[in-house]
């Protein structure tokens, strides 16, 4: 858990609850500034939970990521009015079908860099807070899923690292060797994986998880700090729902390119959303901005 982060210190509803809006509407929301903003709210705030393991991670595979997804599109689709060239095959190059690849490629970006900040911020331990008692086979799956690839990671280093110790390793023999060492280590690690699924499930069982009744210690509790955090998203989020229904952030691609006119409405809306995609950015810029006043007067 990053110990910069404030955001991640707020109660896990209020964590949720964002991170359920900011997914939804950047999975809908085929804008071009919506998309813009969503991306670099996510970017940024992926680059502030992880240093520079995130930054390292979006410029190695999300980049490539996007211009290649970028690239798919128009040479599949060539819809669109505004012909650009003719390719070899006869199909048109449209400039819709480039903006849409763009888009769409953007999209997917910015929803697996949300997805990383969420993972980050939303522990399993939350999770089962949230929905242990509504939901409790499905909330403790959820949480051992989320648990189960870092944990998987280190586990299949530890195997790998004795195999290699006994020369059993994939990069030892020949080929016929190496595939039959590989086999192996997937059995250790199927293995691994049932008998860990099972001793969870027996202690979780154990110690009454899902009984009616069952009480849990906690250590969240709902604050003023919270109070004021959900009311926001609240209005945010109602806000922008408002817009979409009265086409502020109406924008389509195909047969042309064409979005709501700008106005005053059309603005708020821009705003409203670029403040929701930064908050939790905001929100530690203005605790890390306290604190060191705190300082500089001490």
């Amino acid at each position: 858990m990053p110990l910069n982060d404030v955001f991640i210190s707020y109660h896990p509803i209020v964590n949720f609850s964002y991170f359920t809006l900011v997914l939804l509407f950047a999975m809908f929301f085929i804008h071009p500034f919506c998309l813009l903003m969503s991306l670099m709210g996510a970017f940024f705030y992926s680059i502030y939970l992880n240093g520079r393991k995130a930054l390292k991670f979006n410029l190695k595979y999300m980049l490539p990521m996007l211009f290649m997804t970028a690239l798919i599109n128009p040479a599949f689709n060539h819809e669109g009015v505004t012909i650009l060239i003719y390719l070899e095959n006869g199909n048109p190059l449209t400039l819709e079908s480039i903006a849409y690849g763009i888009a769409a490629a953007t999209m997917l970006i910015t929803v697996i860099c949300w997805f990383s900040c969420y993972h980050s911020v939303m522990t399993s331990d939350k999770f089962v807070y949230l929905f242990g008692r509504i939901i409790p086979s499905l909330s403790l799956i959820f949480s051992m899923v989320l648990r189960f690839v870092p944990r998987f990671k280190a586990q299949l280093y530890v195997v790998s690292r004795a195999q290699r110790g006994i020369g059993r390793d994939v990069s030892n023999g020949s080929i016929l060797a190496r595939i039959k060492h590989g086999i192996k280590i997937i059995s250790i690690m199927v293995t691994w994986m049932l008998d860990n699924g099972i001793e969870t499930a027996d202690s979780m069982k154990s110690r009454g998880y899902g009984l009616p009744g069952r009480t849990a210690f906690s250590i969240y509790s709902f604050d003023k700090r919270d109070a004021i955090a959900m009311s926001v998203l609240t209005l945010a989020g109602g806000y922008i729902m408002i817009g979409v229904v009265f086409g502020g952030l109406y924008y389509r691609y195909f047969p042309s390119m064409k979005s709501s006119k700008i106005s005053v409405f059309t603005i708020s809306q821009f705003i409203t959303y670029t403040g929701l995609c930064f908050m939790p950015l905001v929100i530690n810029l203005w605790e890390d901005r306290k604190w060191r006043l705190l300082k500089l007067n001490n």
